[in-house]
């Protein structure tokens, strides 16, 4: 129980969460001031009470996580970020929402010191933050030894309304209670209002009910100021360790407004200068300065760092204690923080004989399992596809509540929830994949863009790259998405031709330590078109030149299934006296990537005569073909038939590749 002086420190730490909050949102006249005004008694005793932070390091491996699902709420977290004493200065919360401020309009990881993860888009925190979980326990099951607990903390989260209303939420949720992830506890902002009014427009359920039936242990809060009721409900949920915990905290939006509170109008708008300063005269608060923090409020607050100090110091201890007992596992836990990769990990991999036939979804396979040897951390799964997707590691368990060191993940059918989560794991230091078919990454496509837009190395194994699938039909087979992966910044998407292109894809996808990969694989079997080393992290590459000297007549550039149909059409020229060069172009954004005398090597500019063939949306091949050359895509949706019926009727052939040559000649 706190004593009156604390009490008293205490609610006026509360209010100046809630009137920094307001007054940046004024000053910014744009953003979110409810729910910062209702949520900052219970997001006070979770920073001051509960969370295991430094800071003065907020990289300190050991930290408990945070994460603020609700990101539209995002001066709460900066609130709490400058009064606790990470380098957020107050200058900065008065530059909220403004260019190169370190206060955006919702939190992003990598530019705020104390940001765990990218938040906004809601429901994406909270499936995140399932991830952050796993891996924790995941490292704690594999590297913690008896009395030497070198992985140990919590996740906590604080989620609205909305981020429980997106269906990925739910989808993480199911899972999280699944694998009775009992380290992690989510703070419920009940708030009973939404953008449009009262959730009761379209969310009426009894979602603690739900969240039973999927496996949490579930508490309610009638008083969200209610700072020992709060206190008391988090206690009771650290002391529950078989499964999450999810607090449902009655609170108001906009608290102490007289005329917003519990109104929508507080949500998404500024509060106007009016209505701030009856707020402030309602909080006893001086209605000038703006930004007014109390030194006695500062100081209190300041508190967390020579705790943070003193934790770390101990954890520290602890780890070289750890280091001078494990040697090899304390350089493994070392280089997974460190978000680097053991040496010879690219070594002496499998290599694939000319000539042989395998789908490169089995290539990848092979792979992958002879990376798993040799990087202890790497991890991952599929959204229940990983016999056709070949991502289970063999000789691992499974990731369970009875097996927390499992390697082979199960996702169910949850493609959405997958993809935060492996953002989540990526987040907390771990080499990560999931697999799933390509027409099923838009699923998923908002969490490939988080990891993108936060420079997560996250892996993405994706099958069935085209109607190459066959018989499934147009419900199953890609034909936009190699245009809409391409088109998201900082993606690095690969169709590799065959095996031996795929090895070196996973090799760029280990490699990659600031951008996500999409692997893009095919069903069908394909020939083994290359040997030795194909030049994939190049993006294009000249796979077999032209006959005779000087330029070619003609390009033909080809990803994935389609390059052998190039190189037999490739055959068919030459045997007519068209001197054919074959470029193999895996990649366009490591294409673009190289120096330009290399692009300008591959397809030089004096010539024109070029023809893409790719089994999918044509988009974006002009850059590379010119005005004068040809596209052989897709420019409809497939059919149900076996692939080579489709390969024909769709034009994937040598003598249509021909044809289409011809026609260019005129």
């Amino acid at each position: 129980m706190a004593t009156v002086r604390e009490s008293t420190l205490e609610q006026l730490a509360i209010t100046t969460i809630r009137t920094l909050a307001m007054d940046a949102v004024e000053q910014a006249q744009s953003g979110h001031p409810g729910l910062p005004m209702g949520a900052a008694p219970m997001a006070y005793v979770l920073w001051t009470d509960f969370l295991k932070h430094n800071p003065a390091d907020p990289a300190w491996p050991d930290r408990d996580r945070f994460v603020l699902s609700a990101g539209h709420g995002s001066m709460l977290l900066y609130a709490l970020l400058h009064l606790t004493g990470y380098d957020l200065p107050l200058e900065e919360l008065k530059r909220f929402r403004q260019w190169g401020s370190k206060t955006p309009g919702h939190p992003e990881y990598g530019l705020t010191p104390g940001v765990e993860t990218t938040t906004g888009p809601l429901g994406q925190g909270i499936a995140t933050a399932v991830g952050m979980a796993l891996a924790e326990r995941f490292l704690a099951a594999r590297y913690n030894r008896p009395d030497l607990p070198i992985v140990d903390h919590m996740t906590y989260v604080l989620a609205g309304d909305g981020d429980l209303m997106e269906g990925v939420s739910g989808e993480a949720s199911s899972l999280a209670g699944h694998l009775g992830l009992g380290k992690l506890v989510v703070l419920y902002d009940d708030n009973h209002v939404s953008i449009e009014g009262a959730t009761d427009l379209a969310f009426t359920e009894d979602v603690l009910a739900r969240y039973a039936a999927y496996g949490w242990h579930t508490q309610r809060v009638a008083d969200g100021n209610d700072l020992d009721a709060i206190r008391a409900a988090l206690e009771a949920a650290r002391t529950v360790t078989d499964r999450p915990s999810i607090i449902a905290v009655r609170t108001h939006i906009g608290y102490g407004s007289p005329h917003k509170q519990d109104s929508a109008s507080s949500h998404g708008a500024p509060l106007g200068q009016e209505e701030v300063k009856l707020t402030k005269e309602a909080y006893g608060w001086p209605v000038e300065p703006p930004f007014y923090v109390p030194e006695e409020v500062r100081s209190f607050m300041a508190r967390a760092r020579e705790t943070g100090a003193r934790r770390q110091a101990e954890w520290e201890a602890l780890w070289e204690r750890y280091r001078a007992a494990y040697p090899q596992e304390a350089a493994e836990l070392a280089r997974t923080w460190e978000h680097t990769l053991p040496a010879g990990w690219d070594q002496d991999l499998p290599q694939f004989e000319p000539g042989k036939k395998i789908a490169t979804r089995s290539a990848s396979g092979q792979v992958l399992n002879v990376l798993a040897q040799r990087i202890p951390t790497l991890i991952g799964g599929s959204a229940d596809l990983a016999p056709s997707n070949n991502t289970l590691i063999k000789g691992e368990a499974d990731q369970s509540a009875a097996h927390p060191e499992g390697r082979n993940l199960h996702f169910g059918v949850r493609e959405h929830a997958m993809g935060a989560m492996l953002n989540g794991m990526s987040l907390h230091g771990l080499r990560v994949y999931g697999g799933t078919f390509l027409v099923f990454a838009n699923y998923m496509r908002p969490a490939i863009r988080l990891a993108a837009l936060m420079h997560q190395p996250v892996t993405y194994v994706f099958t069935h790259d085209s109607i190459g699938l066959g018989e499934d039909g147009p419900t199953h087979q890609p034909i936009e998405h190699l245009a809409a992966l391409r088109a998201m910044p900082n993606l690095i998407v690969i169709r590799p031709a065959d095996a031996n292109e795929t090895r070196e894809a996973w090799k760029v996808a280990l490699a990659s330590t600031r951008t996500p990969v999409a692997l893009a694989l095919s069903r069908q079997n394909l020939p083994v078109i290359t040997s030795g080393t194909p030049a994939v992290d190049k993006g294009a590459y000249v796979l077999r030149e032209a006959s005779g000297s000087g330029l070619p007549d003609l390009i033909l550039m080809a990803t994935g299934s389609e390059v052998a149909v190039a190189l037999e059409a490739a055959d068919r020229l030459e045997a007519e006296g068209v001197r054919t060069r074959v470029v193999s172009f895996p990649s366009w954004e490591l294409f673009e990537q190289q120096p330009a005398a290399y692009r300008e090597s591959v397809l030089p500019a004096a010539v024109d005569a070029r023809i893409a063939i790719e089994a999918a949306s044509p988009m974006g091949w002009e850059r590379y073909v010119g005005t004068r050359g040809r596209i052989i895509g897709m420019t409809g949706f497939g059919a149900s038939a076996p692939y080579e019926v489709l390969f024909r009727e769709y034009g994937f052939t040598p003598e249509h590749v021909v044809e289409v040559y011809r026609e260019m000649r005129g």
